[in-house]
């Protein structure tokens, strides 16, 4: 299959909150085009509604060094560590977001943390 069909089937996948499967098709996409920033972000949001925190952690890192002010990226991390409570580093990602959008209101914990 071409990287073009496994994107389609990971966005199917996805959209019917098939995450597993997902996970799985971005795998092969990524193979082929490691720098992929959609391909990269998708992946961590599967890993993030599958709860697989780690690679989702792992994604979004890989996904801010590509794009440093991808404002999504900042605030799926900042969830992603508040999910497996390192609050303080967090809160560090949350500062940067607030700077970056000049949003205050991303300093706050997400409301299921605080």
């Amino acid at each position: 299959m071409t990287t073009a069909l496994y994107w389609k089937l990971a966005e199917d996948s996805f959209e019917q909150k098939d995450y597993r499967s997902a996970v799985q098709h971005l795998d092969r996409v990524l193979a082929e085009a490691p720098d992929t920033a959609a391909a990269l972000e998708l992946r961590a949001r599967a890993h993030f509604h599958r709860a697989s925190l780690p690679p989702a952690e792992v994604d979004l890192r890989a996904l801010l060094e590509l794009e440093p002010t991808n404002e999504y990226a900042m605030l799926l991390l900042a969830r992603t560590l508040e999910r497996q409570d390192r609050r303080t580093e967090a809160r560090g990602v949350r500062r940067v977001l607030a700077v970056v959008t000049g949003n205050e209101e991303h300093l706050a914990d997400h409301r299921a943390f605080a």
